[in-house]
């Protein structure tokens, strides 16, 4: 059977065709710019190609309440072309097919679970470090939802010594996006993440704000995986910094045979930055 994948993001929107073995067939990427312009784009690219479903992994705010009046819109979004756009009723429209919907990190998540690095467990989180900062989290095989769904970017965090920096969330100043996603390194350093990878000084306090995150994550959700994408995280010096840090900070409390394998427990993403578009076809393939 063939299956239509679509992780829509805030600068792009990839498409693919895709099957039950997680093989992705065919793929086009458009540039996310207003629903008018963008969607019938990726209308035509899924019309024609016989899909059983569609799986639609979201950058939000989104609605993921089925008993809601607005399940399936693209919500608050900064991304004010897309805000309150009922992004799953007009691909059932104009597809006819069942559409799945979740999270962009849900979905990177749900790809790991199912093909990657997290395959077989029933708790684990997916955190994407980039542009911007998510989080996908599984507990009892289950993604996680809730009252909207998480936002694990959007936590406050202490700052470290003698660091003056602000932040640059426009709603929380000093949370963890603010302090250490991609543009924070950026407006702090003067310069992009990938142009600082000789800068010891750039990825200890990156670490530092990451580890304190992944440690409070660790002792509210309790994973038995922790997976980290985005562009921040291609800095693979990064890994062992952090590694150690939650060490530090957990100090002894949490005494598991995952922490105990700290290098095991706290990984990259394992699916070649396909992690997001294969859980939109696993998405599809949930909703058959």
């Amino acid at each position: 059977m063939l299956y239509g994948g679509l992780e829509a993001g805030g600068t792009k929107m990839i498409c693919v065709i895709g099957n039950e073995n997680g093989e992705i067939l065919e793929r086009a990427t458009f540039p996310t710019k207003t629903p008018e312009e963008t969607m019938p784009l990726m209308i035509d690219f899924f019309k024609g190609k016989e899909i059983k479903a569609l799986g639609i992994a979201c950058f939000g705010p989104i609605d993921l309440d089925k008993n809601s009046k607005t399940y399936g819109y693209i919500t608050s979004t900064p991304k004010l072309a897309w805000k309150n756009y009922n992004i799953v009723g007009a691909f059932k429209d104009a597809l006819g097919v069942p559409v799945g919907f979740d999270t962009d990190v849900n979905g990177s998540l749900l790809g790991e679970i199912t093909w990657g690095c997290a395959k077989g467990l029933s708790d684990a989180i997916y955190l994407t470090i980039g542009t911007g900062i998510g989080g996908g989290v599984m507990t009892n095989g289950q993604l996680l939802h809730g009252m909207l769904h998480p936002e694990l970017g959007h936590m406050r965090l202490a700052k470290a010594e003698n660091d003056p920096f602000e932040g640059v969330c426009p709603y929380h100043g000093t949370c963890f996006e603010g302090l250490a996603a991609g543009p924070a390194i950026e407006k702090r350093w003067g310069k992009k993440a990938v142009e600082l990878a000789d800068n010891d000084e750039v990825w200890e306090l990156e670490s530092f704000y990451i580890a304190q995150a992944l440690a409070t994550y660790i002792l509210t959700l309790s994973p038995k995986i922790i997976i980290l994408g985005g562009g921040v995280m291609h800095q693979m010096q990064l890994f062992p910094l952090i590694r150690k840090k939650v060490v530090e900070q957990l100090n002894g409390y949490i005494n598991t045979k995952e922490i105990d394998n700290i290098d095991e427990y706290i990984v990259p993403a394992s699916l070649n930055d396909d992690q997001g578009i294969m859980g939109a076809v696993k998405l599809a393939i949930d909703a058959v």
